[in-house]
């Protein structure tokens, strides 16, 4: 993950909050994206790079709430805080069991917000980490011909090379071939890794 930029994406009505929000973020760093309103937001497209969400849950038109459950909808996995003057304890629940990250009630403390705002951008760089590493693995798997991963599906499976070639009707030597092609292909170091591999794909096991 390299030359990546990191983005807060500020929405909030209102422009004092929302100027203070982000010169704040930039004065450290950050890359700071404001948008008066959650309809701006929802008009992007997701980010790749790390990043997260800081939304005001009061605001007119579509709420914060409503936002959060429509950047779910659009595909938006990025970690969100929320931010309000009127928080209360429903309203933080129903945020949190939607996939809140932090709920910070205004006014609040600039290093408060600065390390949630940290802590989001840590965990949404795994997420980016992870989703990198797997888009890599299903390229590679992509590029395995039609009998090699027949071939894999029996490695992974615990079959040996001579029941898999049972399997597909050919020779123990072709098998041979095919599976070191596979284990050379998917950057597999040892069958243990290639099933873990498998997992991640999501592949069918032969029982």
């Amino acid at each position: 993950m390299t030359n990546t930029r990191e983005t807060v994406f500020v929405v909030d009505d209102d422009p004092g909050v929302r100027e203070a929000v982000g010169c704040l973020l930039r004065s450290i760093g950050l890359h700071a994206q404001l948008f008066a309103s959650a309809r701006e937001l929802l008009a992007i497209t997701p980010p790749a790079d790390p990043a997260c969400v800081l939304l005001d849950v009061r605001m007119p038109g579509i709420s914060g709430l409503d936002c959060q459950r429509q950047l779910s909808d659009a595909g938006f996995r990025i970690p969100v805080l929320f931010m309000t003057g009127y928080g209360d304890i429903p309203m933080s629940v129903r945020a949190m069991k939607a996939g809140a990250r932090e709920f910070l009630t205004k006014p609040f403390r600039e290093q408060e917000l600065i390390e949630a705002v940290q802590r989001a951008l840590d965990h949404d760089r795994e997420r980016c980490s992870k989703e990198h590493v797997l888009t890599e693995m299903r390229e590679r798997f992509a590029s395995l011909t039609r009998r090699e991963r027949e071939v894999m599906t029996g490695v992974v499976s615990g079959r040996l090379n001579k029941q898999i070639a049972d399997d597909l009707g050919t020779s123990e030597i072709t098998v041979k071939v095919h599976r070191s092609r596979v284990m050379h292909k998917m950057a597999a170091e040892s069958v243990p890794d290639l099933v873990r591999m498998a997992e991640r794909l999501e592949l069918p096991f032969r029982t």
